[in-house]
């Protein structure tokens, strides 16, 4: 019984022993920080107008038929207000399915832009944790509670991107 609490204390003394750094990063405050952000965010944002624009025009058009429909007359053949009446409701479910494929097409432009960023940002906390011993790096509001010897590397991983 003694040979195996003396085999177990000889086994875990090692880890006990050596000290283990952990550190938090803001990669919030660094993606907004870094230039590739900047400029990903002005290519999303031009790409979103190009859409609002169009369907501006989309509204534009149902507003005027809709204005036209409800200025025909009472003596106007129920088939023909019929007819106008499935045009209008044609145009509503473009103008949806427009408004659809935009926000995937967004949401998709958005994910291509930012995946070499964040893979970038990932690869400079790597560096800063291997080139300082960190054990484990931990992004910064996770935890519930963040001993006195926890390091924020914020600030580390800012010089490695070169970011001021």
């Amino acid at each position: 019984m003694i040979k195996k609490i003396l085999l177990a204390i000889a086994i875990a003394l090692p880890t006990f022993a050596s000290a283990q750094k952990f550190g938090t990063v803001n990669t919030q405050t660094l993606l907004e920080a870094m230039p590739e952000t900047t400029a990903a965010n002005t290519q999303l944002e031009a790409a979103a107008k190009k859409y609002e624009d169009e369907f501006k025009k989309l509204q534009d058009e149902f507003q005027k038929k809709y204005t036209e429909f409800q200025q025909l007359e009472e003596t106007t053949p129920q088939s023909i207000k019929d007819r106008r009446m499935q045009e209008l409701q044609e145009q509503s479910q473009r103008m949806e399915q427009f408004r659809s494929t935009a926000a995937q097409d967004i949401d998709r432009q958005q994910q291509t832009l930012m995946q070499p960023i964040t893979e970038k940002l990932q690869k400079a906390i790597q560096a800063v944790g291997a080139a300082n011993n960190f054990t484990m790096i931990f992004p910064a509001g996770m935890s519930l509670y963040n001993g006195s010897d926890v390091q924020d590397i914020t600030a580390l991983v800012k010089t490695e991107l070169g970011i001021k």
